[in-house]
């Protein structure tokens, strides 16, 4: 089935070939890359149309934001970088390498556990149209590095033949299932080369020897076992020569991915182990080496060894005192004193031992006057027999050396710099030594230091007789620590090192050794002045350039000289470049290197890396600006600060900072050299023909400038102001002018671009309204770097007069000047007369025109031969009205005239005949008026007009007689009840008084009677 599956994905992807779907595939995931280590991601398009080298967009999808897209690097676009990845592209840590026009690679160069995620690898469309896939992902896991790789370093002297075994421990605790390999190499002359592969253990469990040891591989001398889990063992039976130099093991961890390749996610090395293989030599030597001299009660120690034999043979060695043999040592390693040295022995005063096969020791911890005298070693190269006896095969003895008792001498102390200066450098190491003279003992040494300008001493450190170290109170504190350092050289030299001096750190400075004999101390001191020199004071930076004045587009320089006078001191040092605008006050930061290696592009001076080389030397910086623009013209900054050689360590600041003058950069631009035909001309041509007035460039500046023409018309009128017809910009977009832009002036006018040095303005049927001069005026333009355009001058033409030929006709149109005066929002008639009304076949046309005085003249409105009516701006129609009341009189009416109508009115009247066949009618003749002035006065407000004007009066008006008609209504309403209701009243009461009559005739006593009670209450 995996096989049918493979099949068809094959013809799957021919057929998407074959109908041209674009598709992008990229490295199958999920993909596990340890931290710390490089990582490359695959992505390739098939299928495209359009260019055979594609652009590729790589972007990532984080974890903690699975929908944002955080774009990393790009072929196409420099500028494609979030600022979270911007700096590690610039640094090329992250890039992208073009395997082939279509396929590329990612390339991580150190991977973070932040670069984990979800990574697209897209291909902007080249496509005539959209079909398939234009981007893909794939997942990248970053895991921690859990490998590691260790082995005990050590010295080994061996001889040739010697068997070596070196074992070394490989962990890892990755989650993901992984292969470790395993290859042990030797390098040889020092570590000046490069490492040779010794044997190897591959991840798929396969032994493979290196080139040279590929024969004693086969012959068993060289092997490689795996030991338990984690520890593997190098074994050499027999060692060559060619085996010196150092052993290290390294292992790399190996990971398959989803793509089933391969690929290593991390590598240790182990520390390297010393092996030096001595060639065999038969023959040997005996030398002793002893003091001649010794202290009473100092230990005396004298060491027999065997030179000249490279192998270890058996050896065995006997000491004698005075030719007296004292003690020996057999090739077992079994000791013999004699008696004397016995007793000794046991009380610990002396010792005899083999130190190697080839040393033998005697060691006296206490000597004394008896020890004085000449010693001598035999050493016997023996051989053990069957009778288990040993046999002497050779016997070599040493030269005798006497050793005789030294008396005590007065102890004396020396104090000096270690290169012998009086002065040092701010951050510069400072190594005193103190040196004891006279009998070797244990002594104590005490440091002091008196700064400069003060008296009291104060303590610095001391070295006790055991060698315990202690600072003094200033000396200690945290940041001092590791600054001083109090080292034993030999028993009489003590150094006194402050890695990175201070301008405090001046004065003088005292060394005081002391010693007991025999229980009584006795006291030795001396001093030295030390001057530490300000880094600061003799820094100088100084900023020059060749050329200070540079044309556009040419290539400058800017030097940046460092001088100090601790340039051999070779401090690290950080150049920043400063650079400030023309025409601007904020300086911005150019570049920066670094005193750690690293180079820094400033922001918002995105044209400088595209163009700038830099060099950097140890006391130079150097800026080449290429394509020099006015964007670079400014003035430039060298900023210098000097560090010590610690602070890459210590993370400390600046020692010494100093910044250049000012340096300005001009930058010219190109001067104009262009240059016109500027002779006069004249062309008669005939009316109702087409003219063509040429525009002629003699020369042009370098680099065919773009170009923007300007062609101008002076009419033979009364008002002959200079007016634009139309122009043609740098671009090559064409504009006319605010009087030619009428459709009928758009047909009759055209430019042509004959070549590059000739301009052509066409007229189509010319008439006398084209009567005049017509010249062109010629610019060059410099398109600048920030998109603008720069005018770099401008040549006009001479004047071209056209003139129409005689038709013998002739109209002529009454000129007089006269002021017409008209009131606000009323109706103005401004008559052009004729003197004659012409010939029957002749037909006219008529042309309003208006100013204001401050502006130009204004086409207001056309009546043509036809009776067509054309209006020069849209709205006009509404406003104004052109007719002929008479065959003499052409009548512009102005409707509601405003304020702003006031100005002077004039007209153009043109005959026209049928010429030709086929027949076409043809401006004969024209005429202009002179002046007509319209004032327009204010209108006086009527009381309609004011209640109009005044909205509150015009709301008083209308609603107060609502208000009195609404209470008039009132009241009627009002009065109708009051009067009702009395009507009622009285009805009421006539209908009681009837009933009262009627009773009266019944009982006149009871109504008598009544009345009187009546009188009676009333009264």
């Amino acid at each position: 089935m995996a096989h049918v599956s493979y099949v068809a994905a094959f013809f799957l992807s021919l057929i998407k070939l074959s109908i041209g779907q674009r598709e992008v595939t990229v490295q199958k995931g999920p993909l596990f890359r340890a931290e710390g280590y490089p990582a490359s991601i695959s992505c390739k398009v098939t299928g495209h149309k359009g260019p055979s080298e594609q652009h590729f967009q790589w972007s990532i999808y984080l974890p903690t934001a699975p929908t944002q897209e955080v774009q990393i690097v790009s072929t196409k676009d420099d500028s494609f970088s979030y600022a979270l990845y911007a700096q590690r592209v610039r640094s090329r840590e992250i890039y992208v390498e073009r395997v082939q026009g279509n396929s590329v690679v990612l390339h991580i160069a150190n991977l973070q556990m932040k670069d984990a995620g979800e990574y697209e690898c897209h291909t902007p469309s080249t496509d005539e149209t959209y079909f398939g896939s234009y981007s893909a992902k794939t997942t990248l896991t970053v895991i921690p590095d859990a490998l590691t790789a260790t082995m005990n370093p050590q010295v080994l002297n061996k001889e040739e033949g010697d068997p070596l075994e070196l074992t070394c421990q490989v962990f890892k605790t990755t989650a993901q299932h992984t292969h470790l390999s395993v290859t042990w190499y030797v390098m040889q002359e020092g570590g000046r080369s490069q490492a040779t592969k010794v044997i190897s253990l591959s991840r798929d469990f396969m032994l493979a020897p290196g080139p040279s040891y590929t024969e004693r591989f086969e012959a068993g001398d060289v092997r490689l076992d795996k030991l338990g889990v984690s520890t593997f063992r190098l074994s050499i039976g027999r060692l060559q020569p060619s085996d010196q130099g150092q052993l290290f093991c390294e292992a790399i961890e190996w990971i398959q991915d989803p793509d089933e390749t391969w690929t290593f996610i991390t590598k240790k090395q182990t520390n390297q182990t010393a092996l030096e293989v001595q060639p065999e030599v038969k023959d040997f030597q005996v030398n002793l080496t002893a003091g001649s001299m010794f202290a009473e009660g100092k230990p005396l120690e004298l060491v027999c060894l065997v030179l000249g034999s490279s192998r270890a043979p058996q050896l065995q060695g006997v000491w004698f005192f005075n030719d007296e043999e004292t003690a020996s040592v057999d090739a077992a390693g079994v000791l013999d004193l004699k008696t004397s040295y016995r007793e000794r022995a046991s009380q610990g005063q002396l010792q005899v031992s083999k130190l190697s096969p080839k040393a033998f020791s005697l060691r006296i911890f206490s000597a004394g006057p008896e020890d004085e005298g000449t010693y001598r070693c035999v050493v016997m190269k023996v051989e053990r027999t069957q009778t288990g006896s040993w046999r002497v095969l050779q016997r070599k003895q040493s030269q005798d050396s006497p050793v005789r008792l030294r008396k005590p001498a007065a102890r004396s102390v020396t104090l000096s710099e270690k290169n012998k200066r009086q002065a040092v450098w701010e951050g510069e190491a400072l190594a005193l030594l103190c040196q004891a003279g006279g009998e070797e003992s244990p002594i104590l040494v005490r440091w002091w230091h008196i700064p400069q300008g003060q008296t009291q001493p104060e303590f610095v450190a001391a070295m006790g007789q055991d060698g315990t170290v202690q600072l003094g109170p200033s000396y200690g504190e945290s940041r001092n620590q590791g600054n001083v350092r109090l080292a034993k050289v030999n028993w009489a030299t003590f150094q006194l090192d402050i890695t990175s001096t201070a301008i405090t750190d001046s004065g003088t400075y005292q060394c005081e050794v002391s010693e007991m004999i025999r229980n009584q101390a006795r006291n030795a001191r001396t001093q030295i002045l030390v001057t530490v020199k300000s880094l600061e004071s003799s820094l100088q930076v100084t900023l020059m350039s060749r050329q200070p004045q540079v044309k556009r587009a040419d290539t400058f320089d800017l030097s940046c000289i460092i001088r100090a006078g601790y340039s051999d001191l070779k401090l690290p040092l950080t150049v920043t470049w400063q650079f400030q605008p023309a025409g601007s006050q904020v300086s911005y930061r150019l570049i920066q290197m670094a005193h750690n290696g690293t180079i820094e592009w400033g922001d918002g001076l995105s044209q400088f890396p595209k163009k700038t080389e830099v060099s950097q030397g140890p006391f130079r910086s150097q800026l080449l600006i290429h394509d020099a623009t006015e964007e670079e013209a400014g003035v430039y900054q060298c900023q210098v600060e000097v560090y010590d050689r610690n602070s890459l360590c210590t993370n400390s600041s600046a020692k010494a900072k100093a910044i250049s003058h000012p340096l300005r950069i001009a930058v010219a631009l190109p001067k104009s050299t262009l240059k016109m035909n500027s002779t006069s001309q004249a062309q008669e041509v005939s009316i109702s023909s087409n003219v063509d007035i040429a525009c002629s460039i003699l020369a042009r500046s370098e680099g065919n400038l773009p170009l923007s023409v300007i062609w101008y018309f002076a009419p033979n009128s009364a008002n002959p102001a200079q007016l634009k017809i139309l122009e043609m910009d740098q671009n090559d977009v064409i504009q006319y002018g605010g009087e030619f832009l009428t459709p009928r002036r758009k047909q009759k006018f055209h430019m042509e671009k004959v070549s590059q040095a000739l301009f052509q303005l066409h007229i189509l049927n010319a008439d006398h309204e084209d009567l005049g001069s017509y010249h062109c005026a010629v610019d060059e333009w410099l398109l600048l770097t920030n998109g603008t355009w720069h005018r770099l001058g401008e040549k006009k033409s001479g004047p071209t007069e056209l003139k129409i030929k005689p038709t013998g006709s002739e109209v002529r149109v009454f000129k007089e000047n006269w002021t017409e005066n008209a009131i606000e929002h009323s109706d103005v008639a401004l008559h052009c007369q004729l003197e004659s009304s012409g010939s029957l076949p002749s037909l006219f046309s008529v042309t309003w025109y208006w100013s204001s005085g401050s502006s130009r003249s204004q086409m207001l409105v056309s009546l043509q031969h036809d009776g067509l009516l054309e209006y020069g701006e849209e709205g006009l129609a509404k406003d104004l009205h052109c007719y002929r009341s008479s065959p003499k009189d052409f009548v512009l009416k102005l409707h509601r005239v405003e304020l702003r109508d006031a100005g002077r009115y004039w007209c153009r009247v043109s005959e026209w005949q049928l010429h030709g066949k086929p027949s076409k009618w043809v401006n004969q003749a024209s005429d202009e008026s002179w002046h007509v002035v319209l004032t327009v006065l204010p209108s006086e407000p009527t009381f309609p007009s004011r209640i109009c004007s005044s909205p509150s009066l015009l709301y008083f008006l209308v609603i107060c007689p609502l208000l009195l008609l609404a209470l008039l209504l009132a009241s009627l309403l009002c009065l109708h009840w009051k009067t009702k209701r009395l009507a009622t009243l009285r009805f009421e009461a006539s209908q009681e008084k009837a009933l009262w009559v009627g009773m009266k005739r019944v009982g006149d006593k009871t109504s008598c009677k009544s009345e009187e009670d009546e009188e009676e209450e009333g009264n």
